[in-house]
């Protein structure tokens, strides 16, 4: 028992502090990943190095202050995406529909063949707008009945996990497709036409994940979402960036893109509201997102049901406020968030 808590504790040491390196190989960015599973392991591994504390071990010493140093960074990490934190995306006032926009996220999982369960979800939740993720020809054809009650769409199938769907009871308009880092992993860029007027650009995007089946690195991933920030910090329209990131919220990653973007994260100071992996209760991270200009503020954010894809959907309800710029602000961005963006944009 007493090797087994050592072991334990070595390995959760090592995997806090494997993040702290800033390289794009998949070793080191994994292990953004799991930050609140780590955090749950070391305060249990901290309580058993205390209920077997060997006082004339140095080594034990060593371990248990290490580990206890440990869960208060990962506390700190985590405690931003909690409801005790201070919220970023204020709730939204006085209730305007013409100002509003619902969206809803679904990694569908290509290989899912339950067509179903997925528009059963839709018909409940009856988002403004739909992005459907992991998409080929068989999804595109199951789903051509949405037309009916949302006739504007853009449609990238692909038999490589990273087609779209966008549907769109708004109009759509100076919409295109780009492969802005990879020639076969697309993003849609298109612009929104609120009832009242407004008009809202939207970015789609679903970068390959840092994983060694796919892609060893982060860097073609980073440089997406870093030219993504791009388009939306110079956009003269507010700005909403939807889609499954292959990232999570408290990264590094995801915090350099918040801070070059200027958008909104509205899990901040609310919750985890993880969407993968759907199966796997204990290995859950919020990988799916919606970041907004400061011109938005939310109404509801909510994880749906699953149908047996490996990810949850999620549902975003936001309202354009005129006021609210003047009382939300963006992370601030300092001189050394802009040189690594800019390292990072060179380099892949």
């Amino acid at each position: 028992m007493y090797l087994f808590i050592n072991i334990l504790a070595i390995l959760l040491i090592c995997s806090t502090l494997l993040p702290l390196v800033r390289h794009d190989y998949w070793t080191f960015r994994v292990f953004d990943y799991p930050r609140l599973q780590k955090l749950t392991l070391s305060v249990i591994c901290f309580i058993l190095l205390l209920v077997f504390f060997k006082v004339d071990s140095v080594f034990h010493w060593i371990l248990t202050i290490t580990i206890f140093f440990a869960i208060i960074y990962l506390s700190s990490q985590v405690f931003p995406f909690t409801p005790f934190a201070r919220k970023q995306v204020l709730t939204a006032g006085i209730d305007n529909p013409n100002s509003c926009i619902s969206l809803m996220i679904a990694n569908v999982y290509e290989d899912n063949t339950n067509t179903k369960g997925c528009l059963k979800e839709i018909k409940k939740a009856q988002p403004d707008v739909l992005l459907l993720l992991e998409t080929n020809k068989r999804w595109d054809e199951s789903t051509r009945g949405l037309e009916k009650e949302y006739p504007h769409h853009i449609r990238v199938p692909l038999e490589n996990t990273y087609g779209m769907l966008l549907y769109s009871k708004f109009q759509l308009f100076d919409w295109e497709i780009k492969y802005m880092v990879e020639d076969d992993i697309p993003s849609i860029h298109c612009q929104i036409l609120l009832n009242n007027g407004k008009k809202i650009q939207l970015y789609a995007v679903h970068p390959t994940p840092p994983v060694p089946n796919e892609n060893p690195r982060s860097t073609e991933r980073d440089k997406e979402l870093l030219l993504i920030a791009d388009l939306a910090r110079a956009s003269t329209i507010p700005v909403i960036v939807i889609g499954d990131l292959n990232d999570v919220a408290w990264s590094y990653t995801t915090e350099l893109f918040l801070k070059m973007s200027g958008l909104l994260d509205p899990r901040r100071g609310r919750g985890f509201f993880n969407t993968f992996h759907a199966h796997y209760p204990f290995m859950r991270f919020p990988l799916d997102h919606a970041f907004f200009s400061t011109d938005f503020k939310l109404k509801e954010m909510k994880r749906l049901s699953n149908f047996n894809s490996d990810h949850f959907p999620i549902f975003i309800n936001l309202q354009y406020e005129i006021t609210a710029s003047e009382e939300q602000s963006s992370l601030e961005v300092d001189i050394e968030d802009v040189q690594a963006a800019a390292e990072k944009k060179q380099t892949a």
